[in-house]
């Protein structure tokens, strides 16, 4: 027991390193894919019929197809087409931002979606324009809708960043591997790193039902 101890404590600071490696591309991530995913939401909400067009390639081939193979194509891949070498935490962060981008496009559509069309119609008789009418009418109350969904999102993105170990991101997952690969003790590495994952989603958990009681009280 005492040996597993000293394991466990002697991790403990890499693991740590790890964990704010991992931290770091989700939040980065994250605010890359809500943008692109604000951007596609509204294109596949469009009027306009190519907009839509473009918006669902874009989601269809993103969902279509796995993200390590995302992050294969842009980190191996894209570098032999444009004779350039992109840096693997630069890859890890845009197949993450666009994988989970796609994701967000379609909890925007789903969201503006869900809010009746006489919200649009009584916007558009007091004088608002069409992007206001979507700005300050349609977004904030779909926006109230989608916090579970978006929280639900940000949970599967932090789990996902564990398969950048494959190009050699020393995140979580990968720090974990070294260390093992060192010591040769699974059992108690693998523990930590479970418990460092399940104590991140759980504090997300944690925010997002405070947030969302806070717009039950508005």
């Amino acid at each position: 027991m005492d040996s597993s101890l000293q394991v466990i404590l002697d991790a403990l600071p890499l693991l740590l390193e790890g964990t704010v490696v991992t931290l770091k591309i989700v939040v980065i991530s994250l605010i890359f894919a809500m943008v692109i995913g604000l951007i596609s939401g509204l294109m596949s909400t469009s009027l306009n019929r190519l907009l839509r067009l473009v918006a669902s390639l874009y989601v269809d081939i993103i969902r279509g197809t796995p993200l390590l193979v995302q992050v294969y194509f842009i980190y191996f891949g894209l570098p032999v087409f444009l004779d350039m070498r992109i840096p693997a935490m630069t890859a890890g962060i845009i197949a993450v931002s666009l994988n989970a981008g796609a994701y967000v496009s379609e909890i925007f559509r789903a969201g503006i979606e869900s809010i009746g069309k006489g919200q649009h119609e009584a916007a558009r008789s007091l004088g608002l324009s069409r992007f206001k009418t979507m700005w300050l009418v349609i977004l904030p109350q779909a926006t109230r809708r989608m916090i579970p969904t978006f929280v639900n999102q940000a949970i599967i993105t932090i789990k996902d960043t564990s398969l950048l170990s494959a190009i050699g991101i020393a995140e979580l997952t990968q720090t974990g591997e070294i260390i093992i690969s060192s010591n040769f003790r699974a059992f108690e590495i693998w523990g930590v790193v479970g418990i460092f994952y399940l104590i991140i989603i759980v504090l997300l958990s944690r925010a997002s039902r405070f947030i969302e009681r806070r717009y039950a009280i508005r």
